[in-house]
């Protein structure tokens, strides 16, 4: 059993911690958390992943330098940290199978946070051992969150805009008109899970077309001008945002009796689909 309770509730429960207790993670819950990590290595695409739980040191807080969250995280137990192959596709893998993890934690009753950038020098790719042909895109702290938001937690999740998700109109489209719930039938949930996912400050990049009759579902990604340009992001996290989008519409899909699989297929479609990126369809089983 992957989870231990239902992965509606595990996405609605998740949110980013970035102040943690002192308490360390109890054995039984790094042993649970090492295991999955050891099997979650292959994305919807194929490209491999590997992932490793630290403890935190001074030298691993130190590869936080130069990101704008620097400073913002408090006393984590340790760090999920990954490196996956430099291949196509890699990036939406990685956000694939790092979301896994953070839900993975969240069900065993533990906190987390994305911190994407780029960690391809210093603590963290020593500790994975990061080899030439592999990248770094992100890491998690884990432990156990505080009970009370910190008066800079609660300023940085309005800032952020942690609470605020685009409606479904500005996300899920038939055609070039925007998906109403009723229409998308029992890939409602799905879809809604894929509005509450985390992305890169909150831009909620994903934008999915649907084709009813044939059931497909083309995920793309809306460009936030400049953003690839950004000196801290030298990782293209729109990518790994779409990773976590696929992440919560597969998993969810699963979970409600819903079978399908990933294909590259661009459909080239005329409308709104020109101005925007296409990355890969759901292409459900009928």
């Amino acid at each position: 059993m992957l989870f231990h309770k239902r992965i509606t509730d595990i996405i609605r429960q998740r949110k980013s911690i970035r102040s943690y207790t002192d308490q360390p993670i109890e054995k039984e819950k790094e042993a649970s958390l090492n295991a999955f990590l050891s099997e979650n290595t292959t994305g919807p695409f194929g490209t491999k992943s590997r992932f490793i739980l630290i403890a935190a040191t001074a030298q691993d807080k130190e590869s936080l330098k130069g990101l704008i969250t620097y400073g913002m995280i408090k006393n984590p137990a340790g760090f999920v940290v990954g490196a996956v192959e430099n291949k196509p596709h890699n990036l939406e893998d990685f956000g694939y199978l790092m979301e896994k993890i953070i839900l993975k934690a969240t069900d065993l009753g533990l906190g987390t946070c994305w911190l994407g950038g780029t960690f391809n020098t210093g603590g963290f790719a020593q500790k994975i051992a990061l080899q030439p042909n592999e990248v770094l895109p992100a890491v998690t702290p884990v432990g156990h969150a505080v009970t009370k938001l910190s008066i800079m937690d609660s300023v940085i999740r309005t800032s952020a805009g942690a609470n605020n998700r685009k409606p479904w109109s500005s996300l899920f489209y038939k055609d070039d008109n925007p998906l109403a719930i009723e229409q998308a039938g029992r890939y409602a949930t799905p879809l809604e899970m894929v509005r509450l996912a985390p992305s890169a400050n909150n831009f909620q990049p994903w934008r999915i077309i649907m084709e009813p009759k044939s059931n497909l579902f083309h995920f793309y990604i809306k460009r936030v001008p400049g953003l690839k340009q950004l000196s801290f992001m030298k990782s293209d996290l729109q990518r790994v945002d779409i990773g976590i989008a696929m992440c919560h519409f597969a998993l969810t899909a699963e979970e409600e009796g819903l079978q399908g699989i990933w294909r590259v297929n661009d459909p080239r479609s005329g409308g709104m689909a020109k101005k925007l990126e296409y990355i890969a369809t759901w292409v459900a089983n009928h």
